[in-house]
């Protein structure tokens, strides 16, 4: 199992709808997925409908209070699983914070031990900021992917996130891959060419595939489908499923 997390420290981004549809597509590739939802506020969980306070989710996890199995949460597409969160991820988060009597980072690292063999990838979708579940997330990580739209503050949201990787690099998971920067919200025009060769100029890898701008995303959301089911035909949703074959690809470019 190949685990990638979706993060930017910036909110916006589209790191819930990467997460969503990057997942979906590799499904539609032959490969079995399981989503983590690691966001208090549960987007992901709700978008595949099983966002519950009745049931376990990723905060038993990281406390320790119910085993992985049984927090996975199947979908109504065939095999993409995911693993839900809810605001307890919040307290579950201090918690973890507060408890030096076992190892506070591997925990999600150690848990999607058990399932490994179960799945192709682990997609996990990251809340933006730096907390104990998202630092576990990169510690649980081979790659991480992170969305990027043109505008004044992308290089700070960039600078912030690479500072948090080189950390996880250094202490926890040396080697933890970026993968690249997915841009979305894209608008094919001089001044967003122009920025996205800047990034790749100043930070590294963007993808070859631009997510293009299209308000079929946000209606996507709205009836909880991913864009390829919803719109197949729109240029968002060619986006993603070119966006999944050029992360394959480049893995297996990577050995």
């Amino acid at each position: 199992m190949r685990t990638v997390s979706i993060v930017n420290l910036k909110g916006g981004v589209a790191k819930t709808v990467t997460s969503i549809n990057l997942s979906y597509e590799l499904t539609r590739r032959g490969s079995r997925v399981l989503l983590v939802d690691c966001d208090k506020q549960g987007n992901t969980s709700k978008f595949m409908k099983c966002h519950n306070y009745d049931r376990k989710s990723l905060s038993d996890v990281m406390l320790g209070t119910a085993g992985i199995r049984e927090t996975i949460a199947s979908t109504e597409y065939d095999s993409l699983d995911v693993l839900p969160a809810n605001m307890s991820l919040l307290s579950a988060d201090r918690s973890v914070l507060l408890d030096t009597t076992k190892p506070q980072q591997t925990r999600i690292r150690n848990a999607l031990k058990e399932v490994q063999n179960d799945y192709t990838f682990c997609v996990i979708d990251c809340a933006p900021d730096i907390s104990m579940s998202v630092t576990n997330a990169l510690v649980a990580s081979d790659d991480v992917i992170v969305p990027v739209t043109i505008d004044e503050f992308t290089f700070d949201g960039i600078r912030e996130i690479l500072a948090q990787i080189a950390d996880v690099r250094n202490y926890y998971n040396p080697g933890l891959n970026l993968a690249g920067y997915l841009v979305t919200q894209y608008k094919d025009n001089e001044f967003c060419r122009d920025r996205a060769a800047a990034i790749g100029q100043m930070f590294g890898k963007v993808f070859e595939t631009k997510i293009n701008w299209t308000q079929v995303v946000n209606r996507s959301t709205f009836v909880r489908e991913p864009i390829s089911v919803h719109s197949p035909r729109c240029g968002a949703a060619r986006g993603y499923i070119n966006f999944a074959a050029e992360y394959e690809r480049g893995i297996a470019g990577n050995g």
